[in-house]
């Protein structure tokens, strides 16, 4: 198989400081891992698609996917999240056919092995999908929670402003963490009303955000946790996590390939802010780093 080209990143508004605290988390949300509080389960990405924004995650053919998962699990993963679309900023959609051709053999060949959850905005591939196997709807459109009551699946509300050609079109909020929990709270009680009795909400990092954004909402978890839904946060070498290092590289902006310490940082941020689920590229890592923060608990 030949080498897939980089696919570059929309650009994001530029900020005069870059480095941007996080803050303080609630001490009292301050929960290990595995020690009498909220678990964070690892869900590790297969992407089917040939133009993702990491394209050392990039997998075409079904085998090699499958093999993938199957490393995954092996390294820790809870969940595994199949996808055959690109969402990233300026991607352009596929027909659900084709998107059924990527994404179908490969749940097929891993829901013996592990959860899987389909990422997905088409009813006619979730559906596909959750008979091969699946029983998570992984939704980006937060607009498949019908199909999530009919399958009887687990349903993922993310926010996300505009769509993924035009989202990161200088998105504007008159107060961003009201806006994105508003949306989701929505989201998520129309689902109980339909019937979905497993709900997960995700505010949406990357998806319509700027880099204040970002920074403001993974500064709200503890707020979006104690709304009562448990938490999905995928910061995974997204293009936020470069502007934050710019000032360590000279001046310079790392791509993906480059982005695995901040990728590391921030879902070590979630868990201990009481995230029920961080979506990453490199199951193994941060499986490491959550092992790291059970030790500091005084665990094992």
């Amino acid at each position: 198989m030949g080498q897939l080209a980089e696919v570059p990143e929309m650009a994001t508004t530029e900020v005069q400081d870059p480095i941007i605290s996080i803050g303080q988390p609630v001490i009292e949300e301050r929960v290990p891992r595995s020690h009498g509080g909220r678990s964070c389960q690892i869900m590790g990405i297969i992407n089917m698609t040939p133009d993702s924004f990491y394209p050392e995650s990039r997998c075409i053919e079904p085998a090699v996917a499958i093999d993938r998962g199957m490393e995954m699990v092996e390294e820790g993963a809870d969940i595994l999240d199949v996808g055959g679309e690109s969402t990233r900023p300026g991607a352009s959609p596929v027909s659900d056919a084709e998107e059924m051709d990527r994404v179908l053999p490969v749940v097929r060949g891993l829901s013996a092995h592990a959860r899987i959850s389909i990422d997905t905005r088409k009813a006619s591939v979730a559906r596909e999908a959750i008979k091969e196997g699946a029983s998570i709807i992984n939704d980006v459109s937060s607009s498949l929670f019908h199909v999530a009551a009919e399958m009887r699946a687990g349903w993922i509300a993310m926010h996300m402003k505009g769509d993924p050609q035009n989202m990161q079109d200088s998105p504007l909020y008159t107060d961003v963490v009201d806006e994105v929990e508003r949306f989701l709270l929505d989201a998520a009680g129309r689902a109980t009303s339909s019937g979905v009795s497993e709900i997960w909400i995700d505010p949406g990092i990357g998806f319509g955000k700027t880099l204040e954004h970002n920074i403001e909402l993974l500064k709200a978890l503890p707020r979006l946790v104690a709304d009562g839904f448990p938490v999905l946060v995928g910061t995974s070498r997204k293009s936020f996590l470069g502007m934050l290092a710019r000032d360590c590289m000279c001046g310079d902006t790392p791509g993906p390939s480059m982005r695995l310490p901040g990728s590391l940082a921030t879902a070590v941020w979630a868990s201990i802010n009481g995230a029920s689920v961080v979506r990453v590229h490199d199951v193994l890592a941060t499986k490491h780093a959550f092992k790291l923060l059970d030790a500091s608990y005084g665990g094992s």
